[in-house]
């Protein structure tokens, strides 16, 4: 019964996310409104976190087989991407370093700005 409580608390929020998505006018999918509710949800301790980990930590170990089929089309594709595979893999590097450097000087200004309260 715990499992079958878990669940329905996830698919209500996935319901939630899928009526946000028919209603607002956004580019946003469904399945991102749900998560965002859930994650509120678990945030204002609406929802507590063993209410949905169980079957949370099920789905999650589930992820991986979700990735097998978009990468044997990939490979059923490859003649076709491989003339694109040089520069998709520099812009993935460039913007990589990119994200890691940006992402470290945000880092360094938001510890700088909390050594100076702490000082202060």
């Amino acid at each position: 019964m715990k499992y079958l409580t878990q669940l329905l608390i996830i698919f209500a929020f996935t319901f939630l996310g899928e009526a946000l998505s028919a209603l607002l006018p956004l580019p946003i999918p469904a399945s991102i409104y749900g998560l965002v509710l859930l994650f509120l949800a678990l945030k204002l301790k609406l929802v507590r976190t063993q209410q949905v980990e169980d079957v949370g930590s099920f789905f999650i170990s589930l992820l991986p087989i979700l990735f097998v089929a978009p990468m044997v089309d990939l490979m059923d594709c490859w003649e076709t991407l491989r003339s694109a595979l040089l520069p998709s893999l520099a812009v993935i590097v460039v913007s990589t370093v990119f994200v890691f450097y940006i992402s470290g000087r945000v880092t360094e200004l938001v510890l700088r700005k909390q050594e100076e309260k702490h000082h202060d």
